[in-house]
This record gives C-alpha cells, structure tokens and sequence, in this order.
C-alpha cells in the first residue's frame, strides 16, 4: 500500500499546475528541440503494422527525445480489413501507410524488412511457431537484412515487442528470436562480410531488453503515464492517437490520464554493471558524457564536445522562441561541423570514432530540422498533374515565403528526382515576407519506371537556404502522391470467373474498364487473350479519349469450350496506344487518414473451372459486413443473391428467402442486424435455414443470446484456429447431406485451401448443436467446433468458423462447393 501512496504521489507531482499554460506552447518547434537533449537511440522490432508499443515509443521520442524506430517484418497483407475491401498486397499498402502516418504522431520513424509488394518476408497468416514463419519468409533473407538495418541504423538499445513464448504470433516469435541473435552478430565482421564491403560497419548494440513477463522479473521498471504539457496529453494518450490512425485494423481507444509503467527486462548488455538499472544505465546520454569517454590526451576535442553541450541546451532553452531557436540552432550547427572535423582527425579507437561520428551526424540532422523549422519559411510544392506517363513534360512548381524574422540567404530549390528538368528561377535571398516561386519544367522518359508504393516519391524538391556560413537543406514531399503510370490501366470485370462444367454457358460477358492516364486525346485498342480453344468476340475494341482520367469500358463475349476440364485458366487484357502494349489493372488506393496510392498488378481473368451443383430455385439472402466479397462471387456463379438492406432486416419479409447469410463479423459492422438478431431467430423458428459465418469473440457476439442456443466464441482467439490449410480433416457425420447434397464432397474439396482452415473456434456450446469436422493444427488437439448446426422450431442454425471467405474470394474449388452444401442444406428433402 505503501508503494502504492507512493506512485500515485509521484504521479500527480507531475501533472502541470496551470492547465492554462500549454495555450502557448508550439509543440512542432519542441518536437524539433526536444531530440537535442540526448544522443541515444532505440530500436523497437516487430512482425506487423501495429505492434510497435506506441505508449512507451512515445514516452521515449516525445518526453525524453530519444531517437526512436520501429522496424516491422511484413506489410500486414494476410489481415482482415475494418474499412474496405482491399485485401493482400493492397491491404498490405494501406497497413504500411498506416504505421507512417502512426508513427509521425508518436515522433517515431517506422521502417520495414519487406521491400517489395509479394516480398518473401509477407503476411502469410497466423503461425504457431517461429519455424514455420522463418521456413516461409527464408531465414537467411530475413536476417540478413535485419543485420544491415542494425548496422545502418546504429541503435543503442533494441527491443523486440514481444518474447518468444508458446502464447505468442509465430511471425513475433520470429522476430523476438532473431532480435535477439543479432545483439552478437551484427558486431561480429565475419557475419555477412558483404555488408562491409559496401561501405557499413559492425554495429555493437549497448543492449537488449525485453518486455517483462511480470514488474517482478522487470529490471527497469518506468512511469510514462504523466501529462506532457507541450502536448496537453500523457504518452499513452499520445500512443493512443496513432494506434487510431490503424484504421483498417480498427485500433485505438480513448483513455484518461493515468499512472502506467513499462516493465523491461534486461537480457543483454555491453555493460558488465548494468543488472537491476536504469534504462540508460551504462550508455553516454549527451555530449558531455561522451567528453569523458575521450582520452585524457584528447584535451581540445574534450572542451569541443563539453562547449557543443552548453551550446545545444542554449539552444533547448530558446524555446518557445523561433526566432531565437534560429539563431541558436546555427551557432550549434558551426559548432557540430567543427567537432566532426576535428574527431576525425583524432586518434581514437575506431569503434568510438565510430561511435561519435554517427552521434554527430545525427545532430546534424535534428539541428537542420530545428533551422528548417524555425525559420518559419513556409514551403508549397505542386505539379501539375499528380499522374504522369512516358513521353510526358510536366510544370512543377515550389513557392517559398519567409513567415519567419531572418534573411534567408540565397535560398534556392532544385528537385530531387531521376528525370531531366530544367529550372528558369535563380536562388536569392529571401527578407521576412518575401515570397519566391521556384519553376520546373520535368522531362518524364517514354521508359520511365511506374510507380510502386514502397519506394522514395519520384519527384521531391530540394530547398537550401543559407544563414552567415551555414547552409539548411530540407528535403519536401509534393502535395499529393506523384506517380509515373502506364497510359491506360485495364480492370476486368469480373476479375475472377468461375464456368461451372456441370452448366457450361456459350456465352460468357466480361468487361474492360478502361481508364486514360494520358493527357489529352488518347486511343487504345484493347484485345484479351483467351486460353487455347477458347475463342471471344469481338477481336479488339478501339476507345477513344479525349480527357485525363477519362474511364470508358469495353465489352467482350467469352466462348468457352462445351468439353471444358476442370482446372485454373487465365484471360489476358491488353491495350495498344501508339504503338505501346500495356497489359496492367491499376487499382488506386484512397483513404482520408493516408491519402492517395496506387497498386499494379497483370489485368486479366482469374479462371477454375470445376463441377459446381445448387438447388434449383434456391433463393439466398446474404447479410453484408462489408468484410467480404462471398455475395458477389456467389452470385457470379449464377446464385440467386440478395443483399438485406437494414430495411429488410427491419421489417422485410424475410420468409421468402430458403437460406439467410450473415458475411463474416457482421454483428460488429451492422448495427441492423443487432438490432433485429430476434427476427432472424423468427426466422429460423419459422422454418428458415440460416448460415452464420464467423466473428471475434468481442464483435458485440453475446455467447448467451446471439444464437438461439448458448455458443461462446474461443477466447484467448489466438489459441482458438487451426492455421495449416493442409490440416486433415475428418468428417464426424458422412452420413449428413452436408457431405451429399447438392454436392457430392470428397477428400479433394479439403484440397488446395489457402491462408488457414479456421478462425476463432467456437470453444464452448449448447448440446444441442451438433459438430460435424474434426481438425487440428500439427501436434495441438482436435477442434470440434468448424461447423455447427441445431435444430430451433421448424428450422436449423448453423454456425461455421471455417474461413470460407478466403477460399471463395481464392477461387478454391472445394470452398465453393463444401459452403453451396451448406446453403443447401433441407433443400433436397
């Protein structure tokens, strides 16, 4: 209790006495300041897009000004997506803005050891264990790469976001391990000797911690949870605000001001003394502890780093003040420059040299920042056009206005970009109030790469201003995202087909959704390529543009063989503009929270063809979540699909229907069907058959009253799944018509699934479901639970967890044929 009194005590000293004051307070200036006052930096490692520890990242960068990264493995491609439909690679774009956007609010850089889209390092799904992450994402790949950030990032303290234990992620596991293992070898020069010989170095790590499994085995143990007031919120408020910025993973949540600690263990440590510490125990913090590392005989280079101290807590201490910020943050920057100049020419130890130099390049940057910043020059970069194609010249212009209280001297702006460009403005200076508009005219080359999500913007501007010696130099994002794209991006509609050889049509009507990226008039002749003894009509259709961004369509007829075979297929979409063959679906990707980006990706037709048998006349209504696309794909192959409005759910007749759907998680999205859930018992009591697909165990899903008998979704739900998607299966009742009817199934459907074979297992029911497969995650126990059915009045229920979604959206044969059973089901009595 004691103890207690204690923190709660020293909590509330911390909380500010004038509430009032913070109205004045610039937190972008302190933001930049804040970083002067120590030279550590931390590295916290992660598998996704959300698991950086956002209270404490924000705790170090924003309270204490430690130089702080997150650096995630994967994109987040095999998640679910709360607020769209985008899935794999363009969720995985949408995840890794996200995490950018998250970690500007939290003062923390996010990196990634994913490059690519479809990189090996990808989001394959839940894993159990570390090994079966690291066979998929290649071992050696992963850290390799994980050793060349270290070495390039040069962090003095790391730690993973999550242990290796049995209760954890695999991809975390992972992580957790390999984190761990680089401690050691990423000072070690014989481990991937390559990277030296491309110019980087062994890195020593000062330590490692972990996060504690309980404050009883943590060795440091510190309190964030007070009120910063530059920024009128605690930092786990702040670690709050940009979890909400991982909107497709609907997270964040509001709290109050509290007391909460961060409990760290200590695992490794460059300091034999460092056991029960401080977090920062054994590692210089700012320039005059480094001062002491010196040698004795190093007497000028001592009082240069001592004098560069005193000069960056001058230039701290302007705060609130730009313009005296300004002033300091040259003074600091003259001062950085000399002691490079002179550590490098002392004889040190390479590894401290090392050591220091890196510290100093560091303060380089963030005093730039503080120079940029505080000469309130106000900088607008615009093109044109946003979109840009081969062959094209485009107008990019940048205006500078000195907001500030200094003669910016010879400011000046060129880009930093891989085309030609020519410049007419000229660098001068720039007087408070003056304003400048810099002009470009940028030469895109007919061969020009397309744009990709993941790498640097094609066209930056390079601002430079100089004030006495030194010279700020301040790299700038155009407004908008600019992007080099084919003329013409191709989508198919459908995109993927299904030709059922049960019911073979002659005539199959697709679409090319043709858009013009060009500008101005534009032609394209668009073509597809079908499979052999396929044929389409007609042969090419000409479309003609007459404005950017135009969007027309071109109708095609498919004639697929009658004697068809089972098996994948392909449709090629093609265009020809001026004499260029583009053959690309671009899909743009736009949310408010991240803005606009793009995804390319071959245009055509995904094909199966397999045997697909339904009930004559079956009527299906489907329940949308938003969370999937079943409805779409069910009714492409030729269901009769209605989607239930909230009206319809309201008071619709929903009798008329043979089998009701509820899309995955839908009592979390539609309030609708929470509402009028007892309609749909109704419904069922009445002599209805309802599907229900499935939920989170915290998606409003009441284990007493959701369903008509009591079904409690498994909670911790990372036990609760079965993730190899080769998981046997055993049918518990063959003699069930879910196993005959339409569809006579075999061991074959269970074939060939993708991602996984379930999500949240039911993990306790009512004896009056009855449980129909068997299946089990290599050497777990058995789940039960993957399909659920109970009579309730005239009527059956059935709840699956098997994630039918993916299978139906992959265009897995079985999926369709195992979930139209499913529908089916008293149709064939």
């Amino acid at each position: 209790m004691k103890k207690l009194i204690c923190l709660l005590i020293a909590f509330l000293l911390v909380l500010p006495m004038n509430p009032l004051a913070r109205e004045n307070e610039d937190p972008d200036l302190w933001s930049a300041l804040k970083p002067l006052e120590t030279t550590v930096t931390f590295l916290n490692t992660g598998a996704h897009p959300d698991d950086e520890r956002s209270d404490f990242l924000a705790y170090l960068s924003r309270g204490l000004g430690v130089k702080t990264s997150s650096l995630i493995a994967n994109r987040g491609e095999g998640g679910q997506n709360e607020i769209g439909q985008e899935l794999d690679n363009a969720l995985g774009i949408i995840r890794s803005r996200e995490m950018i956007e998250a970690a500007k609010v939290t003062g923390v850089k996010a990196y990634h050891l994913s490059e690519t889209t479809s990189d090996p390092i990808y989001d394959f799904g839940f894993s159990k264990t570390p090994d079966e992450t690291l066979s998929k994402w290649g071992e050696d790949l992963t850290y390799e790469r994980l050793i060349r950030f270290i070495r390039t990032y040069q962090p003095d303290i790391v730690m993973p976001s999550f242990r290796d234990v049995d209760s954890q992620h695999g991809h975390h596991r992972a992580i957790s391990i390999l984190t761990q293992r680089a401690f050691e070898d990423a000072a070690d020069p014989n481990v991937y000797p390559e990277h030296l010989e491309e110019g980087l170095s062994p890195w020593k790590i000062k330590k490692l911690y972990l996060p504690a499994e309980s404050k009883e085995s943590a060795t440091s143990s510190i309190e964030i949870g007070m009120l910063d007031d530059i920024y009128g919120k605690s930092y786990p408020q702040i670690g709050e605000e940009s979890r909400f910025l991982h909107k497709s993973q609907g997270m964040g949540s509001e709290i109050p001001v509290a007391p909460r600690q961060v409990h760290l263990e200590l695992v490794k440590s460059r300091d034999a003394s460092s056991g029960k510490d401080q977090l920062f125990k054994g590692i210089p913090y700012e320039f005059n502890e480094w001062a002491a590392e010196l040698p004795k005989k190093e007497k000028s280079l001592v009082k240069q780093y001592q004098k560069l101290q005193g000069q960056l807590e001058r230039t701290i201490s302007s705060y609130p003040d730009r313009s005296e910020a300004f002033r300091e943050a040259q003074k600091s920057l003259k001062l950085v420059e000399k002691a490079t100049k002179m550590t490098r020419k002392a004889k040190l130890d390479s590894g401290l040299k090392e050591d220091l130099l890196h510290k100093l390049s560091l303060k380089e940057e963030q005093l730039m920042n503080v120079s940029y910043l505080s000469s309130d020059l106000d900088v607008q970069a615009t093109s044109e056009s946003n979109v840009l194609t081969g062959g094209q010249q485009v107008k990019v212009e940048v205006n500078l206005k000195n907001d500030g209280k200094h003669v910016l001297k010879n400011a000046d702006v060129t880009l930093d970009t891989p085309f030609h460009f020519s410049k007419k403005t000229k660098k001068k200076n720039l007087k408070p109030g003056e304003e400048r508009t810099f002009t470009f005219k940028v030469d895109v080359p007919e061969d020009a790469e397309t744009y990709h999500p993941y790498e640097e913007p094609v066209i930056q501007a390079l601002v430079t201003f100089r004030s006495g010696s030194v010279e700020t130099v301040k790299k700038e994002e155009l407004n908008g995202t600019i992007a080099v794209l084919p003329d013409v991006g191709l989508t198919m509609s459908p995109e993927d087909l299904v030709v059922n050889t049960a019911d073979v049509k002659t005539d199959v009507p697709v679409s090319v959704e043709v858009t013009n990226y060009k500008q101005g008039k534009s032609t394209a002749a668009v073509s597809l390529d079908v499979p052999e003894g396929w044929t389409v009509t007609p042969s090419s259709v000409d479309i003609h543009f007459k404005d950017h961004k135009e969007k027309k369509s071109a109708d095609f007829v498919l004639h697929p063989p009658a004697e068809i075979e089972e098996g994948d297929f392909k449709v090629e979409a093609h265009a020809n503009v001026d004499g260029k063959t583009f053959g690309t679906t671009v899909q743009e990707i736009t949310y408010s929270h991240i803005g606009t980006f793009y995804y390319q990706y071959d245009a055509g037709i995904n094909g199966v063809s397999f045997e697909l048998l339904t009930p004559e006349g079956m009527k299906v209504g489907y329940i949308e979540s938003g969370f999937d696309q079943v409805a779409d794909y069910l009714s492409n192959v030729g269901m009769d699909i209605t989607r239930l409005t909230d009206k319809d759910l309201a008071s619709g007749d929903l009798s008329e229907f043979d089998t009701i759907v509820t899309g995955i998680r839908a009592y979390l999205s539609r309030d609708a069907l929470n509402e009028n859930n007892d309609r749909l018992k109704a419904y069922v009591e009445e002599g209805g058959h309802l599907v229900v697909q499935y939920h989170k165990p915290n998606d409003r899903w009441d284990a007493a009253t959701t369903a008509p008998y009591p079904l409690t979704i498994g909670n911790p739900s990372i036990r609760w799944r079965v993730t190899d998607e080769n998981a046997d299966v055993e049918i518990l009742k063959p003699e069930s018509s879910l196993f005959s009817y339409p569809n006579a199934l075999s061991e074959n459907d269970w074939d060939n699934w993708v991602q996984e074979r379930g999500l949240y297992y039911p993990m306790d029911w009512d004896s009056r479901y009855e449980t129909f497969v068997r299946m089990n995650d290599p050497g777990e126990e058995s789940f039960d639970g993957g399909i659920l059915m109970a009579p309730y009045g005239e009527g059956t229920y059935l709840y699956t967890n098997l994630v039918f979604y993916r299978q139906i959206q992959g265009q897995v044969p079985g999926g369709y044929r195992i979930f139209t059973n499913l529908l089916s089901y008293g149709q064939g009595d």
